[in-house]
């Protein structure tokens, strides 16, 4: 399993913005960081964790449907690392922020895989950072 470390939480107003990272170790990576899957999920207090946005291996992105137009995913392969653009912040926004890594997806049951839409195709995510905590005050 790859190691991956985020940065950038902490606590803004609402309608701030807050960048996030992840930086994948190289020593810990069974394939070139370019070829996995990354992707965040977060979770609230009280809440299940659930997917935000992914970016696959060609750069291909996918947002939550209520992350989308405020959220950006963008990865450097360079850098081996992730981040996670957000933007108009609210307090719903609050939550442990957490970077996944997979090289596979495919169909899964509803209750496995990572995904940030319903459907049964999903992201085998594997390895998982230890999160980020985003607190957003209104």
């Amino acid at each position: 399993q790859a190691q991956l470390q985020e940065s950038g939480g902490g606590t803004v107003h609402s309608g701030g913005s807050l960048r996030l990272s992840c930086v994948a170790s190289d020593s810990t990576l069974v394939a070139p960081f370019h070829v996995y899957y990354m992707g965040w999920s977060r979770q609230a207090p009280g809440q299940a964790r659930e997917g935000v946005a992914v970016i696959e291996d060609d750069g291909t992105t996918e947002y939550a449907e209520t992350e989308q137009g405020r959220f950006t995913i963008a990865r450097d392969n360079a850098k081996r690392t992730v981040y996670l653009q957000m933007d108009n912040l609210n307090p719903d926004d609050t939550a442990i922020y957490y970077c996944a890594a997979g090289l596979q997806w495919g169909q899964y049951p509803p209750d496995y895989g990572f995904r940030v839409k319903p459907g049964s195709w999903a992201y085998n995510m594997d390895s998982w950072g230890n999160g980020t905590l985003v607190t957003i005050s209104s």
